[in-house]
């Protein structure tokens, strides 16, 4: 939530590519101060810069989320320089391709360690501030996967499906004590970012998001727009989305059947896998190299999402229907009394 004639300060994990590097963007613009968690030097200082020339203050530091003592440092960090804290965007994940049984524990745990620990560790950083003062946004970058599990992506789907059950949880705490301090949850559609260019990967081909696709800028609007509006308990980004987690309500056992079938031909391109490409399970990717925003599937993506705008007025969409209801109701009993 902004506050009239304050500069808004926001925290991004995972700040230095993909969806984060867009959320940082996209605060930014609205002159923010943003303070810039990932590991990559070569990432950070790039979004540093962005974040600089598009108006806002940048704050990188470099940091790796599954160290929670880092990670509150870095809140500490924030607050000295930047000011208190208004938003918290945990966005930071890691994973690996590949069936489960291919899958080292180390390497499993390491995910789990980032994707889900990581998110725990940066709302209690946030929290640990907030409450205190009684205000403040912490917004959980989800995905259809909190929902629906897919093939060769076990230890990220279980990492997203432990966010989902811990944030319904600390979100009904705070409802309990009535506080003006909020948590939501994004739930995104397959976006073309450069995590499935660094993503460790055991497929035989290039790993790819699953069709439709849609640019980290569709992405980040839905972001900033749940810290504006952080009362609902969860935002769906894109039709696929709201296809997936209805089809998993209503017919899971259908869909398991489904992705059987499809989930593995779905999650990969033609091309063979290239085994020289970084892997940013252990150490960044983007070290040496700025990878950006985008991954490599401009040409597949779409920058538009009709679906958010639905997503964004639930209560003018209710209200319309009501009305119609109501009409539809009013013309019949005029029509039963001719």
């Amino acid at each position: 939530m902004r506050h009239q004639g304050v500069r808004q300060v926001v925290v991004v994990t995972g700040a230095s590519g993909g969806i984060g590097r867009a959320v940082a963007r996209e605060f930014a613009r609205r002159g923010a101060a943003v303070g810039l968690l990932a590991r990559g030097e070569a990432g950070l200082k790039a979004a540093a810069d962005e974040v600089e020339r598009l108006g806002g203050t940048a704050l990188p530091i470099e940091v790796d989320v599954a160290d929670q003592r880092a990670v509150d440092a870095a809140a500490d960090r924030v607050e000295h320089e930047l000011g208190a804290i208004d938003v918290w965007v945990n966005n930071a994940f890691t994973s690996v391709f590949a069936p489960f049984m291919e899958i080292e524990p180390d390497e499993f745990r390491r995910v789990t360690e980032v994707s889900y620990l990581g998110y725990v560790y940066g709302t209690r950083a946030a929290l640990t501030r907030m409450l205190p003062r009684d205000r403040g946004v912490v917004v959980q970058v989800g995905s259809a996967l909190a929902y629906r599990g897919i093939p060769l992506q076990s230890a990220y789907c279980g990492a997203k499906h432990a966010i989902q059950g811990f944030n319904e949880s600390l979100r009904t705490e705070l409802l309990h004590d009535k506080r003006n301090v909020h948590v939501t949850m994004v739930q995104m559609p397959a976006v073309n970012t450069p995590q499935f260019s660094w993503v460790l990967s055991r497929l035989g081909r290039r790993a790819q998001p699953v069709p439709p696709i849609y640019q980290p800028e569709v992405a980040a609007r839905s972001v900033v727009y749940a810290a504006d509006h952080p009362g609902r308990r969860e935002y769906w980004v894109g039709a696929s989305t709201v296809g997936t987690l209805i089809a998993d309500k209503f017919m899971p056992g259908l869909l398991d059947r489904y992705l059987a079938r499809t989930g593995y031909d779905s999650q990969q391109t033609p091309q063979r896998r290239d085994p020289r490409q970084p892997r940013n399970l252990w150490e960044p990717a983007d070290e040496d190299a700025d990878f950006g925003a985008h991954g490599v599937f401009d040409d597949r993506s779409a920058r538009r999402a009709p679906q958010l705008w639905a997503s964004h007025h639930h209560g003018l969409i209710a209200a319309a229907a009501g009305a119609g209801l109501a009409a539809l109701a009013a013309g019949v009993a005029i029509a039963r009394r001719r």
